[in-house]
């Protein structure tokens, strides 16, 4: 079957339904479809027959499908036995770093962030003997989960036909590409691999981050330019090179929903008017400045200025103005007179002070005209917040969506472990053959039983393993299906957090695996804190 009469609704392997062609590239497309048998959204390329580097590209898959860090794709599926050959992986929902650029340059905090997530997702690959050789804007993924993903490890560079005799110093510039315009909004590389407007260059070097975009430190501009060999500094030799140089400048926390890639664009923003003279300044020395520089334009608002919680400092009371210099005698001092008019002094406050208090309490007593005045809103306190607590729960249960009859022992045994209030847990699932349950489940985890319907603001799950896919599910029912869906994420070893807004509300609380983390292909949870409001 060949590329050209591949249509949307052609089902794949028999489980792989393809919906809608994403794009047309070489030799090969790329279909957003859906795997029928799990019932979740898949990427698929498939490719025509007179693609000369099939077997590579499948060859390539297959050797990603081993890689574990969650900031990867992971690849699924893949085979070339057939009349058609296809690979399998996730399907990332969110906003390339390309797009989020389109708009403005990214704070320097914040794009060094980004790289310094993907410069360890990219060490990691090479760690496991793989690299990606063709990295670009489009290939930094924002999700809609508040993770990093790095699309196409392995398989790009077979697709593109790229080869590299350093793959470790063709992948840190590829990074350093891409923080180049993450924080500049200008792209240093080829044209076609980026929509972005070309970075201004001398000599057929890109001229230095600090010449194009004002407010960036010396520090991450010279990491930049050891990427990309502008100036003298040493060059950096590997991605892991570049990350342990990230973690030493200063970084910029990414909230768990950036604002970024879940609403079509709007139109094109304006672009800011220091940035052309920027560009139009002749070339300067890299790593040299005349004057400090304002800071660069931000996706984040400013914090609040202080100067505004103070800005009308109340008046002084009306009793400072008692306060004047101690009395004196036209002689010298006489303690016990002086002891006597501060006995008197004191008692004189004291009196003014309770004439005060009580005025000021008849003005908010109940003879108080009703619909009051000014007073009446500084009086009224705003109605208190729901207060977030950690809900206890009154059992943990097995969850399971058998396939076949096929049901896991496994599950029902160390149940109380998660919710013991230690990190560690015992609780775990059967081995597998691989990340899909071997087919014989649709998912498997632990339903909390709150014992009557909670809101839910916001659930911490600890998770020892790294990798597959750990979804949250909330509501009024015992059957997984019937849950209403909030929230998914990759676990990475640690603590997975879920942020539920808005605020989801039911009796029951699903954490489960869809899918599994690999190597063991088994799933493990260890303490699982619900934290809202009964009621």
């Amino acid at each position: 079957m060949s590329t050209s009469v591949i249509e949307p609704g052609t089902r794949l392997a028999g489980r792989y339904r393809l919906e809608e062609r994403i794009s047309d590239s070489g030799g090969s497309s790329l279909w957003k479809a859906i795997d029928e048998i799990l019932a979740r959204a898949v990427a698929v390329r498939t490719f025509d027959p007179e693609f000369p580097r099939i077997a590579e590209a499948v060859t390539s898959a297959r050797s990603a499908s081993r890689l574990n860090d969650p900031r990867l794709t992971q690849v699924f599926d893949a085979d070339d036995s057939g009349e058609s050959a296809y690979i399998v992986s996730e399907w990332v929902a969110g906003e390339t770093l390309e797009g989020m650029l389109a708009k403005a340059p990214l704070e320097p905090g914040r794009a060094a962030t980004l790289l310094y997530e993907a410069s360890e997702a990219i060490s990691a690959a090479h760690a496991a003997g793989l690299s990606h050789l063709c990295l670009t804007p489009r290939d930094l993924v924002w999700t809609t989960g508040g993770t990093v993903k790095i699309l196409g490890v392995a398989t790009d560079a077979v697709l593109c036909d790229r080869e590299s005799d350093d793959s470790a110093a063709e992948d840190v510039r590829g990074l350093g590409r891409m923080l180049y315009a993450a924080l500049t909004a200008h792209w240093p590389g080829d044209e076609d691999g980026s929509a972005l407007p070309a970075a201004p260059a001398s000599d057929g070097l890109p001229h230095a981050p600090r010449q194009v975009q004002a407010g960036i430190s010396h520090a991450i501009d010279a990491i930049v330019c050891r990427c990309l060999g502008i100036g003298t500094g040493e060059p950096l030799a590997s991605p892991a090179d570049l990350a342990k140089a990230l973690r030493g400048v200063p970084r910029t926390p990414l909230p768990l929903f950036a604002g970024l890639g879940n609403a079509p664009p709007a139109a094109p923003r304006q672009t800011p008017p220091r940035r052309p003279a920027a560009q139009s300044a002749p070339p300067q020395q890299p790593h040299r400045q005349p004057a400090p520089e304002p800071p660069a334009a931000s996706h984040v608002p400013p914090p609040r200025a202080r100067a505004q919680r103070h800005a009308s400092p109340p008046p002084p009371p009306p009793v400072s103005a008692t306060r004047t210099t101690p009395a004196h005698t036209h002689g010298g001092p006489k303690r016990p007179a002086n002891r006597a008019l501060m006995g008197v002094a004191a008692a004189a406050l004291t009196v003014i002070v309770g004439l005060g208090a009580w005025a000021l309490t008849g003005l908010v007593g109940d003879d108080k005209p009703k619909g009051g005045g000014p007073t009446d809103n500084a009086q009224t306190s705003a109605p208190p917040k729901p207060t977030v607590v950690k809900l206890t729960p009154q059992r943990p249960l097995p969850a399971e969506l058998p396939m076949g009859g096929h049901t896991d022992g496994a599950i029902s045994k160390n149940l109380a472990s998660v919710v013991d209030g230690k990190p560690s847990g015992d609780w775990e699932t059967q081995s597998y053959a691989d990340a899909d349950f071997g087919r014989y489940s649709k998912g498997l985890g632990v339903l909390l039983d709150m014992g009557k319907p909670v809101k839910v603001a916001n659930v911490k799950v600890y998770s020892p393993v790294s990798g597959g896919v750990l979804q949250l599910r909330v509501g009024d029912s015992q059957s997984p299906t019937d849950l209403k869906r909030v929230g998914e994420q990759t676990p990475n070893g640690g603590e997975v957090a879920f942020a539920v807004n808005p605020q989801a509300t039911g009796r029951f609380v699903l954490v489960w695996f869809t899918q599994l983390p690999g190597g063991p292909f088994k799933g493990r949870l260890g303490e699982i804190a619900v934290y809202g409001a009964t009621g």
